[in-house]
């Protein structure tokens, strides 16, 4: 740390030296002098705030002559080059005192001069401007009635920034997503390949749809689940008309298998292709609790196109409608019928939205190693 050193100045008793050096006499002359009014001889008198002494020489203010002078405007010119010297043209020159433009811009000419005229004597920028090249600017002064001539202003060529970012097409980066879909598995078991947790994820093509429906058809996981259905149908006795021996439970998981597989191909494959239709759920993961519960609701009749645009769900809705109808053909009498068709698919809606909730508040946290994305907070 430095450290600072008071310095005290010595005062010297002067009013001694002045009483010692002017004697008597001096003050008996100087008390006589005031006495008259007079100012002693050698002192100046001292005026009022405000008020010119009376023995002061007023200063000379300049002449009209002087002032003009002063003012007289003035000329700048110059040129603008290249880094290898050659003329400029049509580059824009501007000028400039701070923030206040002093004349027009102008543009270099076919040599790359330029020239103002008529200008206010003072400090000045100019700067220089042209397509492909980085802006210069320079500065000087100019005097009164002078014809500045601004050195050689050399142009250098811009720095460019070229952002490229290599993306696979869509076609490849779908492939890419659809891979990583069909390792979604709740518990690590239970398969979960139409749910898409990367919200602008690359649309499918008709062979990636027909892809992610055979591959959900195939699943042994899947044939486990149904085995077990058809095991608790059997049990409650339902469908009616359906024994209780074996091959009574082989309709039963028959029927169930041919309901998925049919609903499978005609409302995520066949239809979503021909109507340009994205047949995946897309997570939202982001919003209140109510926006996203609504926004689940809502995907039980909506989806979005190939295009990325939501839309109303015709895919789903008339496969739901088909499936339900094409299964009059296997099912039993008990079973069958215009009526059941139209509830079937109403419940098969309904059981959608319910399934989408789950999806949306539920199955993220149980289903391990997804990928990663903006919307991944809950």
């Amino acid at each position: 740390m430095t450290s600072k050193t008071s310095i005290s100045r010595v005062k010297t008793p002067a009013h001694k030296t002045f009483a010692a050096g002017f004697g008597l006499r001096g003050v008996v002359w100087l008390a006589l002098l005031l006495a008259a009014g007079t100012p002693a001889p050698g002192l100046a008198q001292q005026a009022a705030p405000g008020q010119v002494p009376a023995n002061a020489t007023p200063a000379l203010a300049p002449t009209p002559q002087v002032a003009t002078e002063q003012a007289r405007p003035g000329k700048i010119s110059g040129t603008v080059v290249d880094k290898s010297g050659a003329a400029v043209v049509g580059a824009t020159v501007k000028l400039a005192r701070g923030e206040q433009a002093l004349a027009p811009d102008v543009l270099s000419g076919e040599d790359g001069q330029y020239s103002f005229a008529n200008i206010a004597p003072g400090p000045y920028q100019v700067s220089v401007s042209a397509n492909g090249f980085s802006t210069q600017t320079v500065s000087g002064t100019l005097n009164a009635g002078d014809a500045a001539v601004v050195p050689a202003i050399t142009l250098e060529i811009a720095a460019t920034t070229t952002k490229v970012t290599v993306e696979p097409p869509k076609v490849e980066l779908a492939e890419i997503q659809i891979n990583e879909e069909e390792h979604q598995r709740v518990l690590g078991v239970i398969p979960n390949f139409y749910v898409s947790y990367i919200p602008d994820a690359a649309p499918l093509n008709a062979k990636q749809k027909f892809e992610l429906a055979w591959k959900t058809s195939i699943d042994p996981v899947k044939f486990g689940i149904i085995a077990g259905v058809a095991g608790l149908e059997q049990k409650v006795g339902t469908p009616k008309g359906w024994g209780h021996d074996g091959a009574g439970y082989g309709q039963r998981f028959g029927s169930l298998y041919a309901d998925d597989e049919i609903s499978t191909f005609l409302g995520d494959f066949l239809l979503p292709s021909l109507l340009h239709q994205d047949p995946r759920y897309f997570y939202k993961g982001t919003g209140s609790t109510k926006a996203r519960l609504l926004y689940a609701l809502a995907n039980a009749v909506i989806c979005k196109g190939d295009n990325k645009k939501w839309q109303f769900n015709y895919s789903y809705i008339i496969g739901d409608l088909a499936a339900s109808g094409i299964s009059n053909v296997y099912y039993p009498p008990p079973s069958r019928g215009a009526g059941l068709t139209f509830e079937n698919a109403g419940i098969g809606i309904g059981a959608t939205a319910v399934a989408n909730v789950f999806q949306e508040f539920v199955v993220r946290k149980l289903t391990p190693n997804l990928p990663k994305h903006k919307a991944d907070q809950d």
